[in-house]
């Protein structure tokens, strides 16, 4: 297959690609930055949230690789809190989403997009089964670009026939997700100060999230690919998580297990916009791709600890920038 993946330099992007290689595929990848851990993915440099008139072939003057099969679109500014403070940035993703989806309509090309958990809002009700979203309860200008998205690929598949798939993601976490001087994450932040004996702030005692590895959010939208390129599903908005919730704390403890260290923590009340608790319901996950996570949290942290600790060893001036308090 020939793959087009919007950003392709960040976690998943990356993940994703260097997979779909190994497997055979050829992988075009579109970001606004080079990738910082591989020089594997063709990648072209260029920013998706401007405004375009043209896509046949490709958006504006530049062109993509003829015969693409599917986009992966995983393009978007992430962090909610940082489109707390910069809402600005969440309009930047409803327009990166419309240029991509205008590209899909106008070359015939099925489409996978990266939504979020985000998009439940703050469940105190505990409803994630993904027929029982209730936009209302909306927190976060982040998470009303993820929504809005969402509705664009299905107006999208009910006006010009768009084939597609949707899924939730829920904290994603492992290998190439420590490029923390450009953006914080709270995992590989925890990993970095509990490593050099400095203290780390939680912000929700209470709050529990469903943590995903990434090698098995890869697995599952692999198995998503393989069956809407051929045809076998299409048109489906699916969770994919491990299933399991686990609070910042416990994630925090595992870090400092993993590195054979005792966490100074200090907690603080959740901020605004954030999801304070979330346990993803995969059951539609599994009936439609065979979907089964592998990896338990505390695995996932051992495993991301050491991919981590292995490249700050390797690249000393990232271990020692300077970075900002985590908003997580």
């Amino acid at each position: 297959m020939h793959i087009l993946i919007t950003g392709s330099s960040g976690q998943i992007g990356t993940n994703l690609g260097l997979f779909l290689q190994e497997k055979g595929h050829q992988v075009f990848g579109i970001d606004i930055r080079p990738n910082p851990w591989s020089n594997e993915i063709e990648t072209l440099l260029q920013d998706l949230s401007k405004q375009y008139t043209s896509f046949k072939g490709g958006i504006g003057h530049v062109p993509y690789p003829p015969d693409i099969d599917l986009v992966v679109h995983f393009a978007n500014h992430a962090k909610v809190h940082e489109l707390v403070k910069q809402p600005e940035r969440a309009l930047e993703n409803i327009t990166m989403n419309f240029n991509v989806l205008e590209y899909c309509r106008q070359n015939g090309v099925p489409l996978i997009f990266s939504s979020s958990r985000e998009v439940y809002g703050d469940i105190h009700r505990y409803i994630t089964e993904e027929s029982y979203a209730d936009f209302a309860f909306t927190e976060s200008p982040y998470s009303a670009s993820k929504i809005s998205g969402e509705a664009l690929i299905y107006s999208y598949a009910q006006c010009y026939g768009l084939r597609y798939l949707v899924f939730r993601f829920s904290n994603v976490y492992g290998r190439y997700d420590n490029d923390i001087h450009r953006m914080l994450r709270v995992i590989p932040h925890f990993i970095r100060q509990i490593s050099q004996g400095k203290p780390i702030t939680i912000y929700g005692k209470e709050k529990v999230l469903d943590f995903t590895y990434v090698d098995d959010c890869v697995a599952g939208v692999y198995a998503g690919i393989e069956k809407l390129v051929s045809g076998e599903i299409a048109n489906h908005t699916i969770n994919l998580a491990y299933g399991q919730g686990n609070s910042l704390v416990q994630m925090a403890e595992f870090v400092g297990e993993a590195l054979g260290k005792t966490p100074d923590m200090t907690i603080k009340p959740s901020r605004l916009g954030e999801v304070t608790h979330y346990v993803a319901n995969v059951g539609k996950a599994r009936a439609l791709l065979d979907y089964t996570p592998q990896v338990p949290l505390r695995a996932g942290i051992f495993q991301a600890v050491q991919w981590a600790m292995d490249w700050w060893q390797a690249h000393p001036e990232h271990y020692y920038a300077n970075t900002s308090e985590v908003v997580e």
